[in-house]
């Protein structure tokens, strides 16, 4: 059964975050220098991915240090071993594992795991989200103006066809309280159980936000590209609300660009 193994997958890759968070491990640099990736990242992936490999040999895995590991496989798997690797590589709690399942192009199953703080978000196509097996709603607030915000930015900004600060500046001038997490997955979960109303960022991976879009959404949230069609984890832009502050924060990121 796909869930039981998207659970045991996301278990073990948990397994290994904790066992290396605050612990002694090595780092190395991507594209910038703020763009690591750990020792941590790279035992918690290939764990994700032998229990994928132990019960369906043949799927598609997306991975973000592995690659594209392709198949004929109508089902898709789409790891990030480690969402917040800055954070993690600091000691600080903001991590997680998320993994994402697609079939046929359509996301059906998500899971996002922080183990330091012992949360387990999830969700199935159609059936809601959860976290530690407690079904999840997002907010109320009818307002922008009443919203509490989260966003993210990239490593480097040089090659933006957008301005993620002017964005930013946007909403602190509204009087709107944004914070920066460091995970995305993190923030799409958060606003799937109501602590924030809204997120938006600019520049994500697919790796990033598989999961948590469809915990969002099953949560009752929406969540769209920057021109409001429906979110696809292949393009770079998303904004994920209560769907009561979706079309003011639409407008507000456009009136920007």
């Amino acid at each position: 059964m796909l869930k039981t193994t998207l659970l045991k997958a996301t278990e073990a890759g948990a397994k290994v975050l904790q066992e290396y968070f605050n612990g002694t491990f090595t780092i190395s640099h991507k594209s910038t220098v703020n763009d690591l990736v750990t020792e941590a990242d790279k035992k918690a992936e290939a764990a994700i991915i032998d229990v994928i490999r132990g019960d369906y040999p043949d799927h598609f895995i997306l991975s973000e240090e592995a690659g594209s590991l392709e198949t004929a496989s109508t089902i898709k798997w789409i790891i990030d071993p480690i969402d917040g690797t800055v954070n993690f590589a600091h000691g600080i709690p903001l991590c997680c594992v998320s993994i994402g399942v697609e079939q046929d192009g359509e996301m059906i199953l998500g899971a996002v795991y922080n183990p330091i703080m012992n949360e387990l978000f999830f969700a199935q196509k159609g059936f809601g989200a959860t976290l530690n097996d407690k079904k999840i709603s997002v907010s109320s607030k009818p307002h922008l103006a009443n919203a509490c915000l989260v966003t993210g930015f990239p490593y480097k900004f040089e090659n933006s066809d957008t301005n993620p600060l002017a964005t930013l500046q946007s909403f602190v001038q509204q009087g709107l309280p944004v914070r920066r997490l460091g995970s995305a997955a993190i923030d799409l979960c958060w606003v799937a159980c109501g602590r924030f109303d809204g997120f938006w960022e600019h520049h994500l991976n697919p790796w990033d936000s598989a999961a948590g879009y469809l915990i969002v959404q099953e949560a009752g949230g929406k969540v769209t590209d920057f021109k409001g069609n429906a979110y696809s984890p292949y393009q770079p832009h998303i904004l994920a609300t209560n769907g009561h502050i979706h079309e003011g924060m639409l407008e507000a990121i456009n009136n920007i660009q």
